[in-house]
């Protein structure tokens, strides 16, 4: 068994913007793992909020020691995108070498066209008005908020796409009075849900608050062991495959969560593809799906998914899976 790293880069098709920051290319980690004539492939996007780098998720995955199979790399990394782009790579090999399908694999059903959400980018309100009405077709559009004009973006994005639902993430930007004065507003727009409005360290914040919005963990919720604390809480949890450290454990933490009374939105970071493939294995499985990065892309990989609007389609098998 042989594991090797690719480093690349992905130009985005404009800047994309949340409150902590911006972006105008996706830098990912591209794992190949070889074994027995068979090549499996995954891919990870490194997150500064969590102390990932290029760099240092590079010398993570390096430092497994091979053989390894997914269960054994439970044990030998947490979770994040290290863990991810190694036990997507393995998934593939097996699925290459046995001549099934990944979803057979883990017993999961089949998998259908998807609904994406499409996420409006941080900006001035007169610009998100401009992308909400590019995207009016889209029948969920998430909006990043967590500036202090957060009322004038959503009027601006309800607006400029009068009928789609809308879901809100001010990627933990919010304050007690920011959100007290912002959620009655937003329920007479008809925002359906707001996603992380407080840093992870203050979730007890929400335990006074009323919840006249579902709140959905993002920043906060990473693998199963972070669930126990999210119970009463939270009403969705964000399942990211950089976040919980691989399919493996995205399964878990969905079968998991759901028993915990839980709602799932299946989220990513901006990547390519590769990163969505395995994801959208969970899709059929979830409420809410938003497995846009992609389309925020100048040139996506060459065995990409096919996107119409707002359907992800199954992936390819020259992609991933198969």
């Amino acid at each position: 068994m042989l594991l090797d790293i690719d480093i690349d880069s992905f130009e985005l098709k404009h800047k994309f913007t949340i409150s902590r920051g911006s972006k105008n290319s996706a830098e990912v980690i591209t794992v190949s793992i070889k074994d027995s004539g068979f090549i499996g492939l995954g891919e990870c996007v490194p997150y500064k909020r969590y102390g990932e780098s290029i760099e240092s998720v590079s010398k993570e995955i390096l430092s497994v020691p091979l053989p390894v199979n997914n269960e054994k790399l439970q044990t030998i990394l947490k979770h994040g995108a290290a863990r991810n782009a190694i036990d997507c790579a393995l998934w593939d090999l097996q699925a290459k070498k046995e001549g099934k399908p990944v979803w057979k694999l883990l017993n999961l059903t089949e998998p259908k066209p998807a609904i994406t959400a499409y996420t409006i980018s941080l900006a001035t309100p007169e610009k998100m008005m401009q992308e909400a009405k590019k995207k009016n077709n889209f029948p969920i559009l998430k909006v990043k908020l967590g500036s202090k004009y957060d009322e004038q973006c959503i009027k601006a994005v309800r607006e400029g796409s009068p009928n789609a639902r809308i879901i809100v993430d001010a990627n933990e930007g919010w304050t007690i009075e920011t959100y007290n004065y912002l959620v009655p507003i937003f329920k007479k727009i008809g925002v359906e849900l707001i996603e992380q409005p407080f840093p992870s360290y203050q979730d007890h914040l929400l335990e006074r608050l009323e919840r006249t919005i579902p709140i959905c963990a993002d920043e906060s919720c990473h693998d199963v062991e972070s669930l126990e604390n999210l119970v009463g809480l939270y009403d969705f949890i964000n399942i990211k495959l950089d976040k919980a450290g691989g399919l493996t454990e995205a399964v878990n933490l969905l079968n998991t969560a759901k028993k915990n009374g839980f709602k799932i939105m299946l989220g990513c970071m901006v990547g390519t593809s590769l990163a969505m493939a395995p994801a959208l294995l969970l899709s059929n499985l979830s409420d809410i799906v938003d497995l846009d990065g992609p389309l925020f892309l100048k040139q996506d990989r060459k065995n990409h998914i096919e996107y119409k609007d707002f359907l992800a389609f199954p992936i390819s098998k020259r992609l991933w899976g198969y």
